[in-house]
């Protein structure tokens, strides 16, 4: 396909987190299991319950939110090994700009789709969450779901996209969340992925492969129970970093007024015009990190607090999470 990066991953495998499992009959009297995963970061177990099904993939979709590219380049990364080693045709649905959002998404029950999201605060963007959940539907369709975090920690975020994928009427094959450069600082999970990261993502798409081509494939069901907080950013002294109003500036000086900082931005807050920041800001980092001459910035002091806590804690490697 034009346009596509053709990236391999990297050869080799890695194990996935180990789990406790007992077997169970299903609502249908299909046989089944219950898998207790522990996440170690939230310290907490969750559930899920796996069914058995027949199916059969005739495409793979990957589909992804990602201001900076980071969760982009993961989504791409899965989706093309899946197709390759499936042997099948893939398509890619880019739902960061504005204009792509207000689209239905609707996957049929022939297709695998590799839902990816980048991870806010242990959770999934919320301003996203309401045109995530009205305008993407699977029929019953298998899917991939796929957090990207910042070396800190996916949180809930994971478990909250395979309950949303499940509501919409998606069936998990199988899930992780893998860490990435965290778009605050280039220090936070640094090179991330890497070629350890590509091994792992190799033993996950493996994984999937062989359940999709066994004779019954096994969906994961996905505990429901209420999700957690969203986790509270932190000042270097500890204290709740309260940056919520912040908005990016403009350095008069440096910018030559290309306006490609208005037109990157997911929630075309930014004025083409004036290239100030006058609608609801995320703090993506798009319109920061995109800018040709560095002339996008952040001056807030909690914000800049909040990036020296984590470039202080948040450097060691933080592990992936796969399920499958």
């Amino acid at each position: 396909m034009p346009g596509v990066s053709r990236e391999r991953i990297g050869e080799g495998t890695s194990p996935i987190r180990s789990r406790k499992r007992r077997h169970v009959n299903n609502r249908s009297g299909i046989g089944g299991l219950i898998n207790l995963c522990y996440d170690g970061d939230a310290g907490k177990q969750i559930l899920f319950y796996e069914g058995v099904y027949d199916m059969n993939v005739k495409r793979v979709c990957a589909l992804y939110f990602s201001p900076t590219g980071g969760t982009e380049r993961i989504a791409r990364l899965v989706a093309e090994n899946l197709a390759e080693k499936l042997n099948l045709k893939w398509k890619f649905f880019d739902i960061t700009k504005p204009e792509n959002r207000r689209k239905d998404y609707h996957f049929r029950e022939d297709e695998l789709v590799v839902m990816a999201s980048p991870v806010y605060a242990g959770r999934l963007p919320n301003k996203l969450m309401p045109e995530y959940k009205a305008r993407i539907f699977g029929e019953g369709t298998p899917a991939v779901p796929i957090c990207v975090f910042g070396n800190r920690s996916p949180d809930e975020s994971l478990r909250e996209l395979m309950i949303l994928m499940e509501d919409n009427g998606f069936r998990i094959v199988g899930a992780a969340a893998f860490a990435g450069r965290h778009a605050f600082s280039d220090q936070v999970g640094a090179g991330r992925p890497d070629e350890s990261d590509l091994d792992e993502m190799e033993g996950f798409v493996n994984k999937v492969v062989h359940k999709l081509t066994e004779s019954r494939t096994m969906f994961l069901e996905t505990d429901h129970s209420e999700l957690g907080a969203y986790y509270t950013p932190l000042k270097e002294d500890g204290t709740p970093a309260k940056f919520l109003k912040a908005r990016p500036h403009t350095d008069a000086d440096k910018c030559i007024r290309c306006g490609l900082c208005a037109e990157e931005c997911p929630l075309g807050s930014i004025d083409a015009e004036t290239m100030e920041t006058v609608g609801l800001c995320i703090k993506c980092q798009a319109c920061v990190r995109r800018c040709p001459v560095h002339a996008r910035y952040f001056e807030d002091a909690d914000f800049l607090s909040h990036v020296a806590m984590l470039e202080k804690n948040y450097k060691r490697r933080a592990e992936n999470i796969v399920i499958v």
